[in-house]
């Protein structure tokens, strides 16, 4: 049976005036509508550089109790403050509270491994450092060994350290926690990712968010166009 943990996500309140996140097309969004709702076990949010993916995964993470740098409820580190202080603004909106839950930043995913290190909570994630595997061994070893099922899993950009075959690893991994009531909310520009047969997609771009087929999202599209043509495409990129 499939679980949802988190329904949505609500602005509660508008940003003053001189934060720079009243300015952001997602916070925007998020004033003009009641609520924006998270309809399957997996929701990928996608869209461009710089139009807020990673910026609200961070907020609900900081919101439902998670540490701004990645980990679980009970990490405790911070190497340097730089997350936004969007999660003062929004309301997540939940249902039962899950068992387990993770959230899993590829950019500050040293920091976390550091920090298990220095903590001995190794045993728990398949026995050997993570500073001793490759990027991707480690992301695939942190999922399969760590995620125990009826959790709440925030993923931001997965995909950063793995192979084309590491990300159908990563699918089937998703695919058995679903099963086991799992909900996951990914930011992610990996095309083999959106297709994910029960995701959800919400495209962010400037106009704000919205629901959207994995073919019609500008990823695949781009994707396809440049598999389906390379000489061609790259030929007019690179044309003098």
């Amino acid at each position: 049976m499939e679980r949802n943990y988190i329904l949505g996500v609500k602005l509660k309140t508008i940003p003053t005036e001189n934060s720079y996140l009243r300015e952001l097309p997602l916070v925007k969004y998020l004033a003009s509508v009641e609520q924006l709702s998270f309809s399957a076990p997996v929701t990928f949010l996608v869209g461009e550089n710089g139009t807020g993916k990673s910026t609200l995964l961070e907020a609900i993470a900081v919101a439902a109790g998670f540490n701004a740098e990645g980990g679980s409820r009970e990490f405790a580190f911070s190497t340097c403050d730089t997350h936004s202080d969007l999660h003062e603004y929004i309301t997540v909106v939940k249902t039962l509270p899950p068992n387990d839950g993770f959230f899993l930043r590829a950019e500050s995913f040293y920091n976390t491994a550091s920090y298990l290190d220095a903590n001995g909570n190794l045993q728990r994630y398949g026995g050997i450092s993570f500073h001793k595997q490759s990027h991707g061994e480690a992301f695939l070893s942190l999922v399969i060994n760590r995620f125990e099922g009826n959790g709440l899993y925030l993923l931001d950009e997965p995909e950063a350290a793995l192979s084309p075959q590491r990300v159908l690893s990563l699918l089937c991994a998703i695919d058995n926690l679903v099963k086991k009531q799992s909900q996951f909310i990914i930011a992610t520009h990996s095309p083999m990712l959106m297709a994910y047969p029960k995701g959800q997609v919400l495209q962010f771009t400037e106009k704000g968010i919205a629901p959207t087929l994995y073919q019609e999202t500008e990823h695949y599209q781009l994707m396809k166009r440049f598999l389906n043509a390379p000489e061609q495409l790259l030929e007019y990129l690179l044309k003098e």
